[in-house]
């Protein structure tokens, strides 16, 4: 059987609502790690930018995805100036 899936989460996930929450938070991981990457600071000054510890930088760099609440990686996207925004829109396939 040949399953084709949208994203890689809709493959490991049990559910579509795990799935998504999961899209969303490797989202914000990969923007977060972007702007970190582009500040060229050594990670202990990037972490106090974002008012959190190194070690917990390094886990969001290494993309330790399962260590981020969806909160948290709203908060530290806040601290590095990012603009969060949620757009919802209704699948295709519900219509």
């Amino acid at each position: 059987m040949n399953n084709e899936f949208e994203c890689v989460w809709d493959a490991i996930e049990d559910t579509p609502e795990q799935a998504a929450k999961m899209r969303v938070r490797s989202s914000l991981m990969m923007k977060i790690s972007d702007v970190v990457n582009s500040w060229d600071l050594p990670q202990t000054a990037a972490a106090k930018r974002l008012g959190i510890t190194q070690p917990r930088l390094n886990e969001l760099l290494r993309g330790r995805i399962q260590r981020f609440s969806l909160d948290a990686l709203v908060e530290i996207a806040q601290s590095a100036h990012l603009h969060v925004e949620l757009s919802v829109t209704l699948e295709e396939t519900a219509a």
